[in-house]
């Protein structure tokens, strides 16, 4: 049976959540599954299950409509974007399920991190064509930037940016599958010469001289929504070039943060103090600034040349630049939303959920020219790979009206979420063994001979790696000689051949190696 998640629902009005989502079971009913009473916690959390359809908001319709497709018994799960109205807790609990649960899954996403948590394969949809790649997105950045070296791929841009993507996955937080050393070493020769993605120190040096030292204090801020409370005596300074992202629970208060910073909100008491040369600009999550009549040029205003090199870069070409905005897809008027606000050049920039609507290239983009971008960045966001991307610290809206650095990170955020119990971070899990049954696991004995394994075939893909160049080396030699190249060929297709058996070797033993 196959489940499909599309990017619009197809509830009946009519019907309460608990007629849509449950089939109608009582509490009792659903409440005695474990795998059900999960999903309800986590997905429907605060929903009340006899409200009607019909009053659901778009990301709770969203959520709905994933927690019943995740109840339902199914051979095959398709699900388009399925990441979309989740907060960061919730992505961690479905990406724990989805790689718990068994059957097939085929997942459209733009949020990397999630595609390293649950794929072991990954298409690539270009040009008419479907290329294939093992493993998660890292594995897949890694291995399309060794066959663009070895087809002497020279296209500058598409090169610079697969460069600093592969320099930041080699440097950067581990995915949670392992990386093997020999995807690894193969492409270290594109990135051996490569920079850090930003340099801090100079950044914060042009972003000092933009905006002085002062940028925006929040003083004993208290703010409320109706009866919510959602800051409570906060002090907090922002300094320049601060890159700050900003994550917490669905309802929280995030949003109201940026908008306060912003100025589109006041405190109920304290004060927001912001440096005299402080221009900030503040993406929402809604549109209604872009004009559907008004064609994608004229909407653009700036610098010619800098309008211009951003429009491409953001995919605006041919025929789309004189398209009316009405016409874009919800995913290009994201995309003009967001260039103009770039143009407008300021020096304070909150960004709320950037990444919706995103693809991973446009998302590389953005992150190329933040990485060149001297100011204070304060994001809202879920994805978590976009936060380790372009923010250097992380903060944490707590519940009460805090706001606390995460001084370890979003996963550290996770550890303390999952110690404090809080539903979020229910990791799904095989049932636990009877208590007359020792869980299984390899034992020391197996782990040290799988480490030592490991070591043997990283020994031999090397030298089966040297091989191959130096079958490579001679084919181009003797490019007109077709005996002599018939011959070379087999014995590359073989050297191939045991690459591959050894990397399923290698794999194997990482994975009893627990590594």
């Amino acid at each position: 049976m196959i489940g499909y998640l599309a990017q619009h629902d197809e509830f009946d009005d009519s019907h309460s959540v608990r007629e849509a989502v449950l089939g109608g079971r009582a509490d009792h009913e659903w409440a005695a599954d474990r795998t059900t009473r999960e999903v309800v916690e986590v997905l429907l959390a605060g929903l009340p299950l006899d409200r009607a359809i019909t009053g659901l908001s778009g990301g709770e319709r969203r959520r709905a409509s994933l927690a019943r497709l995740l109840l339902e018994p199914t051979d095959l799960l398709l699900l388009d974007e399925p990441t979309n109205h989740l907060d960061i807790d919730a992505i961690a609990w479905l990406a724990a399920h989805l790689a718990a649960r068994r059957g097939a899954l085929v997942v459209v996403t733009h949020d990397r991190w999630f595609l390293d948590e649950v794929c072991t394969g990954t298409w690539e949809v270009h040009g008419g064509s479907v290329a294939a790649y093992e493993g998660g997105y890292a594995a897949y950045v890694l291995a399309k930037a060794e066959r663009q070296r070895q087809a002497g791929a020279r296209e500058q841009r598409r090169r610079n940016l697969m460069r600093k993507e592969l320099a930041w996955l080699r440097r950067g937080p581990p995915a949670r599958s392992s990386k093997p050393r020999f995807r690894i070493d193969a492409a270290n020769s594109l990135i051996e010469d490569e920079p850090p993605p930003r340099n801090r120190l100079e950044l914060e040096r042009f972003a000092t001289a933009r905006l002085g030292k002062d940028v925006v204090d929040l003083e004993h801020v208290d703010l409320t929504l109706g009866s919510r409370t959602l800051l409570d005596d906060v002090t907090w300074r922002l300094g320049p070039g601060e890159r700050v992202g900003l994550v917490g629970p669905n309802g929280i208060g995030k949003s109201s943060v940026l908008r306060l910073i912003s100025g589109d909100l006041q405190p109920d008491a304290g004060r927001v103090k912001r440096g005299r040369t402080v221009d900030v600009r503040y993406l929402s999550q809604t549109l209604g600034e872009l004009e559907p009549g008004v064609r994608v040029l004229d909407s653009v205003r700036g610098n010619e040349l800098t309008a211009s090199k951003l429009l491409e870069s953001f995919g605006f070409t041919g025929d789309l630049l004189t398209s009316r905005i009405g016409d874009l897809s919800g995913g290009e008027r994201r995309r003009l939303q967001l260039l103009r606000l770039l143009l407008e050049e300021p020096n304070v920039l909150l960004l709320d959920e950037p990444t919706n609507d995103l693809d991973i290239e446009t998302l590389n983009v953005l992150e190329d020219y933040l990485d060149d971008w001297p100011g204070t960045l304060i994001v809202v966001s879920h994805d978590r790979y976009f936060l380790d991307r372009v923010t250097d610290v992380v903060y944490a809206v707590r519940a009460g009206g805090r706001i606390e650095m995460l001084v370890q990170g979003i996963s550290g955020y996770h550890a303390e979420q999952r110690f404090l119990g809080g539903v979020h971070a229910v990791e799904a899990a095989e049932p636990a063994p009877a208590a007359d049954e020792a869980p299984s696991g390899p034992s020391a004995a197996e782990v040290r001979e799988a480490r030592k394994a490991m070591g043997r075939i990283d020994r031999r893909l090397t030298r089966l790696a040297s091989r191959s160049e130096e079958l490579h080396e001679q084919m181009i030699e003797s490019a007109t000689q077709y005996e002599c190249l018939a011959q070379l060929q087999e014995d590359l297709a073989r050297v191939q051949a045991e690459r591959e058996a050894l990397e399923e070797e290698w794999l194997e033993a990482a994975e009893t190696a627990g590594e």
